[in-house]
């Protein structure tokens, strides 16, 4: 279908945006990690409680961001890892997408501030999130949370890392997870499928600024089809729990998340596939001025909620 048209109006602005990250020398990167990557809303969505933490990380203190929901009891536990390409976005940028999973599911939810590339590259991300997976499930019980009831969820570059977190748990015999949700997953390093020729300039998301991105997160390039980077590539995806993908339809990425949930299906694992016709990547993060943004929201926490009850 045509692109939405509440896309439409909000599209300059971010293309602005995206078409400047390329162009930005390595030693300032940093500064892009400081400005919102939607506008904030008015009022954040109301949670029972917000907190910081510092936890034991691969390479020292980790920050996580937990946020607690109204109801009472053991809760259901979820593991998010945000998105930004494994080079921007932060616990602020994605304050709204861990409010809304946590009162939408009902969940504790753990967000994590894992490390960024360049400075880190591939696998430092990947063993911050699986090291904050196992800490949110053996701290569980002091969270409030069940730690039998478990699921990982992310964002873009964070639904990568969901999945790879979901793959080095069955690999490890690590935490046992009841579901994931991946939405718009980075998938596979190559970067090659038709979408990425379809939407390669002009729905915020460009097919240079995915390569440029996983440029500084792997910088050897030879380790990209590696399954820790490049889940699509891994040799067998049974065993892994439950999944949601959901993608845009005018996404570099829409084809490779689906990719992932047809060989997730294949695999035996129980698999749902949305795609979102008319939006584009980032539309979750959007979901204030974006109907379907909401609407996917509420998908994904619905699917905890039923997985995690």
């Amino acid at each position: 279908m045509p692109l939405h048209p509440h896309v439409i109006p909000i599209l300059d602005a971010l293309n602005a945006n995206m078409a400047a990250i390329p162009q930005v020398p390595v030693e300032q990167i940093g500064l892009l990690r400081q400005g919102p990557m939607a506008p904030p809303p008015e009022q954040p969505t109301p949670v029972a409680r917000v907190e910081d933490r510092a936890i034991p990380g691969p390479a020292g203190d980790l920050i996580v961001r937990i946020y607690w929901p109204e109801a009472s009891g053991p809760r259901p536990l979820v593991v998010f890892f945000h998105g930004g390409g494994f080079v921007l976005c932060s616990l602020d940028t994605h304050d709204e997408l861990g409010r809304g999973l946590c009162r939408e599911a009902e969940a504790v939810v753990v967000s994590v501030d894992y490390r960024l590339a360049p400075e880190n590259p591939y696998p430092a991300a990947a063993d911050d999130c699986y090291a904050a997976l196992v800490w949110a499930v053996a701290n569980a019980e002091s969270l409030g949370a069940d730690p039998a009831r478990v699921a990982v969820a992310g964002d873009s570059a964070g639904g990568n890392l969901a999945a790879v977190t979901a793959l080095r748990a069955r690999d490890l015999g690590g935490p046992a997870l009841r579901h994931q949700c991946l939405i718009y997953p980075v998938t596979d390093s190559r970067c090659d499928t038709p979408s990425f020729a379809e939407n390669a300039d002009g729905y915020f998301l460009s097919a240079d600024g995915m390569r440029w991105f996983w440029s500084h997160y792997l910088q050897d390039g030879g380790r990209g089809d590696e399954a820790y980077a490049s889940p699509l590539r891994a040799p067998d995806l049974s065993g892994l729990p439950p999944t949601l993908v959901i993608t845009a339809e005018y996404d570099p990425l829409r084809d490779e998340g689906e990719r992932y949930a047809a060989a997730l299906a294949a695999a035996g694992v129980a698999t749902e596939l949305r795609r979102y016709d008319g939006m584009i990547h980032g539309f979750v993060s959007l979901a204030a001025l974006l109907e379907d943004g909401g609407h996917a929201l509420a998908l994904a926490s619905r699917h905890l909620r039923e997985a995690l009850a």
